[in-house]
């Protein structure tokens, strides 16, 4: 299946472990050498330390992703820290 960013960023990001809502995707991170998507990033109003310890916003690791859906993203945030 092929998607376009924009139609990822309309897509809630919720998590596997308890069906917390996240937030929404606001950016990608891309290996530029590669082509592959690394990671996506969700802003966040608070201080968050994501998977890679970021303040204001929650960087999910694409192997966290576990399922793109019509409406959702599902992701494994275990171990996250909010």
């Amino acid at each position: 299946m092929i998607q376009r960013a924009s139609e990822l960023r309309v897509k809630e990001v919720v998590s596997i472990n308890d069906g917390r809502r996240l937030g929404f995707m606001f950016d990608l991170e891309i290996d530029m050498d590669t082509g592959k998507v690394i990671s996506f990033v969700i802003p966040s109003g608070t201080r968050v330390l994501g998977f890679l310890g970021r303040a204001g916003e929650l960087v999910i690791d694409w192997d966290r992703i576990k399922k793109i859906g019509l409406d959702v993203i599902l992701v494994d945030d275990s171990g996250l820290t909010i």
